[in-house]
């Protein structure tokens, strides 16, 4: 037998049905997916500082369970003493069923470790579409603290197939997402 992550087995029996009945679709194949789920971090000391892009690349590894890779920058900016291909910031995309074993993760472990925890905020990007930033990548339980020389930022962006953000709210809130304020 092979192995269905917990949130795609809920997605399946659970999910579809209630979002079917919410919106009344007459299809199931109108019910918005989760597509995929991109962990961004920009470490902008790393002009200065070459280790932080492989220690980023290390982290956001461990904490995806996928490799992460380097993102450079694009054009010249003077200001920022940054030089066309430079590396810049750590990106990895997460799709099917490491997606899911994230999301898992992250709602049942990682947010609730959060110091005064009340919710995050339901602000969608008007296609569905939502971007969580996390202030300090410590609260994944894969980290280990000790061994943390910079404590960084992280945005989680959650890339769905509704089209409207009330649709992919919904579906955000029914993976277990703690919005603060919960519409139902």
């Amino acid at each position: 037998m092979e192995y269905t992550p917990e949130l795609k087995k809920k997605y399946k029996e659970e999910i579809v049905p209630a979002l079917m009945k919410e919106f009344g679709y007459s299809s199931v194949m109108q019910v918005p997916r989760l597509l995929k789920i991109t962990i961004n971090q920009g470490i902008g000391q790393a002009t200065a500082d070459k280790k932080l892009i492989e220690q980023g690349v290390q982290e956001i590894s461990t904490i995806a369970g996928q490799k992460a890779v380097a993102t450079v920058a694009t054009k010249d900016i003077s200001n920022f003493k940054l030089r066309k291909k430079m590396p810049i910031g750590v990106k990895v995309t997460l799709r099917r069923e490491k997606m899911y074993e994230f999301l898992e993760r992250l709602v049942k472990v990682a947010l609730p470790r959060i110091r005064d925890f009340r919710g995050v905020t339901s602000k969608l990007d008007g296609r569905g579409n939502y971007t969580l930033g996390i202030k300090e990548q410590i609260i994944f339980p894969e980290i280990d603290i000790d061994k943390i020389n910079k404590i960084m930022g992280l945005e989680i962006t959650f890339v769905t197939s509704a089209r409207s953000d009330e649709e992919g709210y919904a579906l955000l809130r029914e993976f277990g997402i703690p919005f603060k304020d919960q519409k139902k």
